[in-house]
């Protein structure tokens, strides 16, 4: 088990894409500023997606290119396609998320195609991203259970998985879009993972939609996961998935690490804050809980 885990705030990106309230640009660069004062420095700032299918992404560019200029932070972004890819290097973006869903209804409702149909159209950004000086992430949506087939067979996320890789990417993340997994499928998954794929970072992606990501997240720290993707306050949704509620809160879960003598860099009490501001500025309340209680102690508790 890792004494340091990365934690990327996915707030910026997947809290607001649902979000009926559309936010301007100058609110979503005070978001992320927020939360870089927080000492979070992987924040995914964007999706170059269609605006037609999520219009809170409309304005991608202008926040890339204002977040770029943020000190100290990894901004990093979303695309589906290679127009997608295109408009982000264009920005100048150079940390970018490729995502496949492993099911054949997800990925049609989420790319309007079949994930080996997506896949292939991703070996041009492959080569593309060798010559471009680009890091790609390959995440894989639905990797444990799909709202439209169920339940998912690891070895279809594992060959995914092996494809992103074959194609050059530093980091394979496992996402439960829906909250359908379980601790023990998180461990297994991520235990295989490692074994297969020892050079590539890995990462995981929580829902909380049944209430129990934040156990698939210390299952996660026990299964070697390199990089936790969480959201500010719990905000998000997916829209291409029914009923798919917030991602992990990352108070919650900065909590538990920090409690568990992880490293994670975090200010607590300055991401307590930004989640208030956050929940004012989206106008309704957020699911996090450490908002709600604080922070027991000033500095984390010993172990014994």
């Amino acid at each position: 088990m890792s004494d340091r885990i990365i934690v990327c705030d996915v707030a910026p990106r997947d809290g607001i894409q649902n979000e009926k309230i559309m936010l301007t640009s100058a609110q979503k660069l005070e978001l992320i500023g927020h939360l870089a004062a927080a000492g979070i420095s992987w924040i995914e700032v964007a999706s170059f997606a269609s605006p037609k299918w999520v219009p809170q992404m409309a304005d991608a560019e202008v926040v890339f290119r204002a977040a770029s200029k943020i000190p100290g932070i990894r901004p990093i972004v979303l695309v589906l396609n290679d127009r997608g890819y295109e408009r982000a290097v264009k920005a100048g973006a150079r940390y970018i998320r490729l995502v496949v869903a492993a099911t054949d209804t997800m990925n049609q409702k989420n790319a309007n195609a079949l994930p080996e149909a997506t896949m292939a159209s991703y070996r041009p950004i492959f080569e593309r991203a060798a010559r471009d000086g680009v890091e790609l992430t390959g995440t894989i949506a639905t990797s444990f259970g799909c709202p439209f087939e169920g339940a998912v067979e690891p070895d279809r996320v594992i060959a995914l998985a092996s494809r992103f890789i074959e194609g050059g990417a530093a980091e394979v993340d496992f996402a439960d879009t829906v909250g359908m997994a379980v601790p023990p499928q998180i461990e297994r998954m991520l235990g295989r993972a490692r074994r297969e794929f020892s050079d590539v970072r890995l990462g995981i992606h929580l829902h909380n939609t049944r209430n129990v990501g934040l156990a698939n997240a210390f299952a996660a720290v026990r299964g070697g996961a390199d990089v936790i993707d969480a959201s500010t306050g719990g905000a998000g949704g997916c829209p291409f998935a029914p009923r798919a509620t917030g991602n992990i809160p990352m108070d919650d879960l900065i909590f538990m690490l920090e409690g568990m003598g992880i490293e994670t860099g975090v200010d607590l009490d300055k991401l307590v804050e930004t989640s208030h501001w956050f929940e004012g500025l989206l106008e309704h309340a957020l699911p996090a809980m450490l908002p709600k209680a604080g922070p027991c102690w000033k500095s984390p508790p010993p172990l014994a």
